[in-house]
């Protein structure tokens, strides 16, 4: 770490002192509790003045999966645990492949259980982790970073750039370094944690906040669901099997039966089976209907009207 750097940290909204909580270990436990809830108050707040930036982002991903791009997450630490948590559960719950949505982590995987010191401080290593994957101009690479200036994510987003994918950056800090790096930046700005430089704390909170609808609008965007209902869920288990048929249930009116039967014929597939009661068609038809529309049930039932 350089001298420069050193100085760039004193400036962090995300390293400096809360004075709400200078008294932190002279409260007892519902006291601490009680300043901690008061504090995370303010995340959701923070993250609504992202929206707009976050709206740029998510149109991007849609974009993107449109022409067959990836999204792909790139962190460190927390934050970077919070790019591989969102990539891990959108298989399940939006039936997408596991390479639609990939989280990176300086380190490597061992590092979202195990810390690895010093991996961040390599811009060459997010460079190298892209490279592996292949990067295409189609894809959206997104940095995540409390400080915002974090080395892994900066070297990703600038050999995302070189080789033409779009890029965005969600930082916890005003005017961050990696904002100057990408299409599009996210500050949320947090402040000071409760616990001094701790930004597993409301700056995870952030993350994991704007992770959840950067993944969940691009999906919807893109026909992973009819209303609110998860029509794309894959069924790998006896709760999810519960599931498939309560959301078949809700989106067309029939009985658990019925459901149970249609998704039978769809092969487990909800989105199938929707299509199937609501169109009056056989699983074979309904699949060339979502095929024809991009996998939209809402669409594909319109074209049989």
């Amino acid at each position: 770490m350089t001298i420069e750097d050193r100085a760039d940290l004193e400036y962090l909204f995300t390293e400096g002192r809360n004075p709400r909580t200078r008294d932190l270990d002279t409260l007892d436990t519902m006291g601490i509790l009680a300043v901690m809830n008061d504090e995370d108050h303010g995340v959701a707040d923070a993250v609504r003045r992202a929206l707009p930036d976050i709206g740029c982002v998510v149109d991007l991903v849609v974009a993107a999966r449109r022409a067959g791009g990836r999204l792909i997450y790139l962190g460190a630490g927390t934050a970077g645990r919070m790019g591989v948590l969102d990539a891990v559960e959108c298989p399940p719950t939006f039936g997408t492949d596991p390479g639609d949505v990939i989280g990176l982590i300086a380190g490597g995987e061992r590092a979202f259980v195990h810390a690895v010191e010093g991996a961040e401080d390599d811009p060459e290593l997010g460079a190298a982790d892209l490279r592996a994957l292949g990067l295409r101009e189609q894809d959206v690479v997104i940095g995540l970073t409390a400080s915002g200036r974090t080395p892994y994510a900066i070297g990703g987003l600038r050999y995302a750039r070189s080789v033409g994918a779009s890029t965005a950056a969600v930082s916890c800090n005003p005017d961050a370094r990696i904002s100057q790096e990408v299409d599009v930046a996210i500050e949320v700005v947090t402040g000071p944690e409760v616990l001094t430089g701790s930004t597993r704390l409301k700056a995870g909170t952030a993350q994991k906040l704007v992770c959840n609808m950067i993944s969940t609008a691009s999906m919807v965007r893109t026909g992973k669901a009819f209303g609110n209902l998860m029509v794309d869920v894959r069924p790998t288990n006896e709760k999810l099997v519960d599931r498939a048929q309560r959301i078949v249930t809700d989106a067309t009116g029939s009985d658990r039966h019925t459901a149970a039967l249609a998704l039978d014929a769809a092969g487990g597939h909800a989105k199938t089976a929707i299509v199937m009661l609501m169109a009056d068609c056989s699983a074979e038809h309904a699949r060339v209907l979502l095929d024809r529309t991009g996998g939209d049930v809402r669409s594909a039932v319109e074209i049989v009207d």
